[in-house]
């Protein structure tokens, strides 16, 4: 995931980022109240960005990551994000409708009315990733723009030339009191974190996430942090293997494994255990006979993370494990999908977020393990199942906690709008997309209408107190 890592920074820098936060805050409540119209011109500018230069970012990302498919990042980035903005720009008049609420007795006969009206927050912070990075950016910024708010993108400095074009490409529609784009490292990082934000989002590495959470904290911003994690993947003796092993492939294959919902780890019914192991390898050279010069796979995003997957296996391999390859390949950064078979608990493949094609597999006998093993751990951003037990599908969701479930195959539960995505603790809080991104991104602020009545003296509330008040208590106690 996404670190605030690396380029200087000018003091100017942080004048700067004070100045646009301060413009951005001054049209936006001079602008007050956002109108449906006003905000799907924003959507609009915004789809049409990515929609005139998808090409360019496709080239872009392909360049950052030395090696990335046109049509991988055509459908994970371009396709993914316009969808969320095409669809916050469907859905966004009936999402900007008061929710009417009840009022308690008596005052509801007596002409009380409720509700709660979503309001934008004001200036949105969002610190996106490398591993999607213009869908990561973009898709927050649809739940953002549809709430009425603007916008400060800090995009990550791992991909240089995407951030560069989305910079410049943002610039040519949106005035930077709407949307402003800053590229930098660390230090702008930190001082991006650290600004009085209305709201900040944060997609990376749990370990950054802690630091984003520490820098907001003195302006009390209010933080949404999309984390990693280890996602397991549960398999139970009645999953379809050859089904299971091509999903499971293809999820954790994807972008070469550099996905924060990929599956981290396989949790295999004992007694499937060698049938599934084979049925993986054959679907990963099926699917991808070769990795290196092969146009429809993805290179590692840099030698430092080639070199910290090769560690990982290295480690594995000396503890014991027995490691399967599905490809070979003497290219640093074109790294072959890997089951690393039956790992100790304590070694650093199970204890970190992988984000690369290693796969660890380890067993279970009963569902009561898989359970007790998931749960002995920090929450998953994700969970995954295959199998045709309902009975074990019912128990594993209702006994342990995840940000998001798949049954029978991984990740896609992200690509459904509708549904939101978040994680729990280490691998995050809070969430976006569809209607839960409007929601995060907007304050829902009471509103409570009092009846033309005198209640305060019909219900004796008005002191000196006497029988009636006392009356009244006694009859709300005995309901």
């Amino acid at each position: 995931m996404n670190a605030i890592i690396s380029h200087g920074f000018a003091p100017s820098h942080k004048q700067r980022l004070d100045e646009v936060l301060s413009r951005q805050r001054a049209d936006f409540h001079h602008e007050l109240p956002v109108s449906v119209e006003t905000r799907r011109d924003r959507l609009d500018r915004a789809i049409q960005v990515l929609l005139k230069h998808q090409d360019d970012f496709c080239q872009a990302m392909s360049e950052d990551f030395d090696g990335r498919p046109v049509l991988l990042s055509k459908l994970t980035d371009i396709t993914s994000a316009v969808g969320a903005l095409r669809h916050a720009k469907k859905h966004l008049a009936s999402w900007m409708k008061p929710e009417r609420r009840k009022v308690d007795f008596p005052l509801n006969l007596l002409g009380a009315r409720a509700r709660v009206e979503f309001q934008p927050k004001g200036v949105v912070g969002i610190i996106s990733p490398w591993n999607y990075p213009v869908n990561l950016a973009m898709a927050p910024m649809a739940g953002a723009l549809a709430a009425g708010n603007r916008v400060m993108l800090k995009p990550s400095e791992f991909t240089p030339a995407t951030s560069a074009l989305l910079k410049s490409a943002l610039a040519e529609v949106f005035d930077e009191t709407e949307v402003a784009v800053f590229n930098g490292g660390i230090e702008l990082g930190k001082a991006f974190a650290a600004l009085p934000l209305d709201h900040l989002v944060f997609t990376g590495a749990t370990a950054v996430g802690r630091e984003v959470l520490a820098a907001a904290a003195p302006n009390l911003t209010p933080v949404t942090l999309e984390l990693g994690g280890k996602s397991p993947t549960v398999v139970g003796a009645s999953a379809d293997i050859e089904q299971a092993a091509e999903r499971i492939v293809l999820g954790k294959m994807m972008n070469a494994g550099q996905t924060c919902l990929a599956p981290d780890y396989l949790l295999v019914q004992e007694g499937i255990r060698d049938t599934m192991v084979e049925a993986l390898i054959a679907a990963a050279q099926r699917i991808y006979p070769d990795v290196c010069g092969n146009d429809h796979y993805t290179s590692l995003v840099s030698e430092r993370h080639a070199h910290r997957l090769r560690d990982l296996r290295r480690e594995a391999e000396r503890a014991g494990a027995e490691i399967r390859a599905g490809q070979t390949c003497g290219e640093d950064r074109r790294f072959p999908f890997t089951l690393v078979l039956d790992p100790a608990d304590e070694l650093a493949i199970m204890q970190e977020e992988i984000f690369g094609p290693l796969l660890p597999v380890k067993t279970w006998k009963t569902l009561d393990d898989v359970v007790g093993f998931i749960n002995a751990r920090p929450r998953p951003l994700g969970l995954y199942y295959f199998g045709s037990d309902t009975r074990e599908q019912r128990e594993l969701l209702d006994r342990t906690i995840s940000g998001g479930v798949t049954l029978n195959d991984v990740i896609y539960h992200v690509t459904a709008e509708d549904l939101p995505l978040g994680g729990v603790g280490a691998s995050g809080m809070g969430s976006y997309h569809g209607q839960d991104g409007f929601r995060t991104f907007s304050h829902a602020r009471a509103v409570y209408t009092q009846s033309s009545l005198n209640l305060a003296r019909m219900a004796g509330l008005i002191p000196p107190y006497g029988k009636k008040l006392e009356r009244m208590i006694r009859q709300q106690l005995k309901r």
